[in-house]
């Protein structure tokens, strides 16, 4: 498991966009709280638009801020949520193993990140959760999300976000795919200043400037 060495160089931190998709309900925020807070709570509200969360971490002896995003699942927002992988470096596709609809979504989700996230890679770091194993009223066999993931070469991580079982080793797997993919100082990434209420007054357009990170463990909502 990924661990803070003592030889670790603090000036060579890299920043990590890491997106979680896929549909409504599957427990998108019950697996990042659970990841960056280690709580879980039954009553989390609809995200809307989306929220983000951070994380410090080490993988391979290099220090990451992984700036997390976690978006609604609902299909009125799908247009809106696809504004939001742009800059990703990696992403994170949940389904419900009770829920078989929520499975046979994914191919839609990763489609319509690979056609709008750039560059348009078909490798592009990305991990599976097969979420809720802890509940008896399975719909999704292992074998047949086992076999979906092999296909597509996609690492696949059967998950509880309740009971905490395999969440930090998926987060962890697929931030250490997003750093083979990033150089250790990535030049700046243009932004969508107004979009975003990033800036003052009514400046918009694209800048160079990265929008502020929230600190470790708030919550910003986006809509």
């Amino acid at each position: 498991m990924p661990r803070q060495g003592p030889s670790m160089d603090a000036s060579k931190k890299v920043d990590l966009k890491i997106i979680i998709i896929g549909a409504l309900g599957v427990g998108k925020t019950s697996l990042l709280h659970q990841y960056v807070h280690k709580t879980f709570y039954e009553d989390y509200r609809t995200t809307l638009g989306a929220s983000i969360l951070t994380k410090v971490l080490a993988v391979d002896n290099t220090p990451l801020k992984l700036q997390i995003w976690d978006t609604g699942g609902q299909e009125r927002f799908r247009s809106m949520v696809s504004t939001f992988y742009k800059g990703s470096d990696g992403c994170m596709l949940a389904f419900d193993v009770t829920d078989r609809e929520s499975f046979e979504a994914l191919d839609n989700w990763r489609d319509d990140f690979l056609e709008k996230v750039i560059p348009r890679e078909q490798d592009f770091p990305m991990v599976v959760l097969g979420n809720k194993i802890d509940l008896c009223d399975r719909q999704v066999p292992k074998e047949t999300a086992s076999a979906w993931c092999k296909e597509k070469d996609i690492p696949y991580f059967e998950v509880s976000a309740k009971n905490n079982i395999n969440v930090a080793e998926a987060f962890e797997t697929l931030a250490k795919q997003a750093l083979t993919t990033v150089s250790i100082a990535p030049a700046p990434s243009l932004c969508w200043r107004q979009e975003f209420g990033w800036g003052a007054g009514i400046s918009r357009g694209w800048s160079d400037r990265p929008p502020p990170s929230p600190a470790s463990g708030v919550e910003q909502l986006l809509l």
